[in-house]
């Protein structure tokens, strides 16, 4: 199975996420929202081409944990990159300039 890897920005995000979930809303939303993620995260160990290519960058990968949030990776033999987590309501121009 590929090994997941956060890059910084990655990372850095969702420990904001988490934190505003938990502050925000309640330590169980948390709590729902790291199930979610987990179980997204085995999704794409196992299948990692099963989600939807982006369309502004070729190799990267969208996953839809909730309806407000999705992952944006990239595989390969070994790896599942975890580029960056997506607010889904912000304009995608905003993560193509992110990550290219």
């Amino acid at each position: 199975m590929r090994k997941i890897i956060l890059s910084n920005i990655a990372s850095r995000r969702l420990e904001k996420l988490l934190n505003y979930l938990e502050l925000e809303w309640s330590l169980k939303v948390k709590n729902d929202f790291i199930k979610k993620l987990d179980k997204s995260l085995k999704q794409i160990q196992k299948f990692p081409e099963s989600c939807q290519q982006t369309s502004f960058v070729k190799g990267l990968h969208r996953l839809v944990v909730t309806k407000q949030t999705s992952l944006i990776y990239r595989f390969d033999s070994k790896t599942i990159t975890i580029v960056t987590l997506f607010d889904n309501r912000m304009n995608p121009n905003n993560l193509k300039k992110e990550i290219t």
